[in-house]
């Protein structure tokens, strides 16, 4: 299932087209290309090495302080949120200091 919902999902999980409309008009890949894009730019022709590893500890420490804020610091339902057991997210919780 995708975590992106297209306009009329939303509408339709909402009821009303004005007060709910999806806030999100690029799906996250976009967004990561902006951001990236312009990091690059940022840096001014420096030298860059490591993006790989950066990016993702970025990414997975929002993703995981989003959704433990979501599931109101259940782990067991944020794993099952994220698809990962348990276990998985104790561990990545207390890489990133979040436990």
């Amino acid at each position: 299932m995708s975590a992106v919902i297209h306009e009329s999902e939303a509408r339709a999980r909402s009821g009303s087209t004005a007060a709910r409309k999806e806030r999100r008009q690029q799906p996250l890949h976009a967004c990561v290309q902006t951001s990236l894009e312009r990091f690059f730019r940022d840096m001014d022709g420096h030298e860059v090495d490591g993006v790989y590893d950066m990016v993702l500890g970025q990414v997975e420490h929002a993703m995981l302080e989003s959704v433990m804020s979501y599931t109101r610091g259940n782990q067991t339902r944020a794993s099952e949120v994220l698809g990962i057991n348990r276990s998985t997210l104790r561990k990545k919780l207390k890489q990133y200091n979040l436990l």
